[in-house]
């Protein structure tokens, strides 16, 4: 599910954002995926407070690696599109190997909240772990 977020931050990062002229240098880091970040913090928030905090650190941390890698394409590395893109499917083809194997059917197909409480409901188990309340 980590792969699958980190892939859909990096996909959203790649796609051309309008340069805004009073962020200055730090226009490159406000872009499509910072909308999709602020959504899903807003909704971890009204579920949980606690565990949305977790969250942003995570995202922060994504958002970090994604930097690193729009970076990377710039001195001649492979497009960040290009990567995210192998990520999800890679990501996505081992979702579905592991419900196969597991003999449960994914809950998303029953009701498609359930792609955005994923990543959360795998940290609360994570806080559970760490008896921390939430």
């Amino acid at each position: 599910m980590a792969l699958i977020v980190f892939s859909l931050l990096g996909l959203s990062w790649a796609i051309p954002f309008p340069y805004i002229k009073f962020l200055g240098q730090y226009n490159s880091f406000f872009n499509w995926s910072s909308f999709l970040i602020a959504f899903a913090i807003y909704y971890y928030y009204r579920l949980s407070p606690v565990l949305s905090y977790m969250m942003l650190l995570i995202l922060f941390a994504f958002t970090y690696v994604i930097s690193l890698l729009a970076g990377w394409h710039t001195s001649g590395g492979p497009a960040l599109w290009l990567l995210s893109l192998v990520i999800f499917v890679l990501a996505w083809i081992g979702q579905f190997v592991g419900h196969k194997i597991e003999g449960k059917k994914p809950s998303f197909l029953d009701d498609l909240k359930f792609l955005l409480i994923g990543p959360i409901w795998l940290l609360h188990f994570v806080y559970k772990r760490l008896n921390i309340k939430y």
